[in-house]
């Protein structure tokens, strides 16, 4: 049985600058069989020879922004002798960064969020996206930049936390046919609201991976095509009900998305893409 690859994310602050790094890199591959595990605060001698014995019981890449040099060079000894693959995102920025303005860093983790009202600010959107994903609790609806409704596995998910990312708090609700929607959808302005709006043929494909992925039958109605059209046919009456604009994903990455997203809340459009 082969062994699930592993990413352990490192740093003396919170993580947050490798994290993002780790997963854009990721998404070249279009990966999901690969697990992050994050260890924040990591500023001594004792917490990196935990992290490094933990790396050490399987395939494991060592991902790390440590600011002080003493605590990086510990590391770095220390992934040298057990030979674990790392990647040093701070280090060599720093140093060049040093060179070119002839003077030394302030060697302080977590500078740059400190006090960072903007930090903060997408902190707040990321609980936000989190606490109201998938129709968790519609009243969320009422306090948000904006409602991205959509069939399950059409992107609503990565396309709020993307926007998290960029401090736009963003909730999202899955149209099912049988599940009656909640009464504050009708509340939110139409212009907050997005549907998502995807193809068939590529909605069956990413439902059938899924499918395998969490061992489901390959037959599952979750992924038959009848079932497909369905729900398709029901979300785009909920689109026009609602009134709201309609991006198609189909080919769209999510930053791609997540832009079309920000174009129509913020002009105000109402209808479709």
């Amino acid at each position: 049985m082969v062994e699930k690859p592993v990413i352990f994310i490192v740093s003396d602050s919170v993580g947050e600058t490798a994290d993002l790094v780790t997963r854009a890199a990721l998404a070249q591959w279009g990966r999901t069989g690969v697990e992050i595990r994050r260890f924040p605060m990591v500023d001594d001698s004792f917490s990196l020879r935990e992290v490094v014995d933990a790396a050490r019981q399987q395939p494991t890449l060592i991902v790390y922004t440590i600011i002080v040099p003493e605590i990086r060079q510990e590391l770095q000894r220390l992934v040298e002798m057990w030979n674990i693959p790392s990647v040093d995102i701070m280090g060599p920025m720093l140093e060049e960064m040093s060179k070119l303005l002839g003077a030394p860093e302030k060697l302080e983790p977590g500078r740059m969020h400190r006090l960072d009202d903007e930090y903060f600010r997408r902190i707040e959107a990321v609980e936000f996206a989190v606490k109201y994903d998938d129709g968790k609790d519609p009243r969320g609806f009422l306090r948000a930049d904006a409602v991205l409704i959509g069939v399950s596995r059409s992107s609503k998910t990565p396309v709020s936390m993307y926007l998290a990312h960029r401090r736009y708090k963003v909730a999202n609700l899955p149209l099912v046919p049988e599940v009656s929607l909640p009464k504050e959808l009708f509340l939110v302005p139409p212009h907050k609201v997005v549907g998502l709006r995807v193809s068939p043929e590529k909605l069956h494909q990413i439902r059938e991976e899924r499918v395998k992925t969490i061992g489901l039958r390959s037959d599952a109605n979750y992924s038959s095509m009848a079932r497909i059209l369905q729900e398709l046919d029901y979300a785009e009456s909920v689109f026009k009900k609602v009134g709201c604009a309609v991006i198609d994903v189909t080919n769209k990455a999510v930053e791609e998305t997540a832009v079309r997203v920000l174009e129509i809340i913020n002009r105000g459009v109402n209808f479709g893409d």
